[in-house]
């Protein structure tokens, strides 16, 4: 009989690959053949194919009649679950479409997760400018307007692992980049003491971004709101008021002991 530690590790490695299998997935790789996701995830052929063939029978992946795999609808069911994802995208709606409305530009709310900032809302319009920001979309912390109003609020470990990185190549449409981490320590310290940030250096898509932080019921910051528009300083400094309005609104809304009863939509 199977040692009871052994059937563990056992189960354990089978979850293991399978989550490998699974994010070998991304926005530039949402249809891969079996070769590619083994490949990808570092599994032998014969190993990938036994968990690709699992995974599709719960619905994990679906099999497309060309013979590539794709995620299946089953991963969205089960992720609209998380709390940490639609619990608070679900209390911040009505603001964040109030505050679009207003701004008829992109609306984001990002969330953190390790050193890594989430996307789990995005409200765009239609003559917005573009961006290449998606839902599920993962960018390091100090890659987006977002990210860095959730890294200055982070413990102080995650900003020291971003600060040493901060010189990284991060170019890319939508994507903020830092020559020193001693500049990137002064934007964190000075988003701090603001209690937003205003960002309009992106030079590669002509686009910048106003944020501000949300607060949970430990006064904790669980979020980030943020509106990217066209990388024009005053543009973005008359769209910080709005920012600033719908994060506390939100923030309240999470918070049933502070009343909310007093939002009024972001002033046009």
């Amino acid at each position: 009989m199977e040692e009871p530690s052994a059937a563990v590790a056992r189960r354990t490695g089978v979850v293991d690959r399978a989550f490998s299998i699974l994010a070998a997935f991304d926005e530039r790789h949402a249809a891969l053949s079996l070769t590619a996701i083994a490949g990808r995830a570092g599994l032998p052929i014969n190993s990938a194919l036994r968990i690709v063939r699992s995974l599709v029978g719960v619905g994990a992946l679906e099999r497309r009649d060309d013979g590539l795999y794709v995620v299946g609808l089953r991963l969205f069911e089960i992720a609209a679950l998380a709390p940490r994802s639609q619990g608070i995208r679900r209390i911040a709606m009505p603001f964040l479409q109030d505050l679009h409305a207003v701004t008829e530009e992109h609306v984001l709310l990002t969330v953190r997760e390790g050193d890594e900032a989430v996307l789990i809302e995005r409200l765009s319009a239609r003559g917005a400018g573009r961006v290449a920001y998606r839902v599920g979309g993962r960018l390091p912390l100090h890659g987006t307007g977002g990210g860095l109003v959730l890294l200055a609020h982070s413990p102080r470990e995650v900003q020291e692992a971003m600060i040493a990185h901060a010189d990284v190549d991060l170019t890319g449409p939508g994507r903020l980049a830092f020559p020193t981490g001693d500049e990137l320590r002064r934007r964190l310290a000075a988003i701090r003491q603001e209690g937003s940030l205003v960002f309009a250096a992106s030079a590669v898509d002509g686009m910048g971004t106003v944020a501000a932080p949300v607060f949970g019921r430990a006064r904790e910051v669980v979020a980030a709101v943020s509106v990217v528009a066209p990388a024009d300083k005053q543009v973005l400094e008359g769209l910080l008021p709005a920012v600033r309005v719908t994060a506390r609104a939100v923030s309240g809304a999470l918070e049933p002991r502070r009343p909310t009863a007093g939002w009024k939509s972001p002033p046009r």
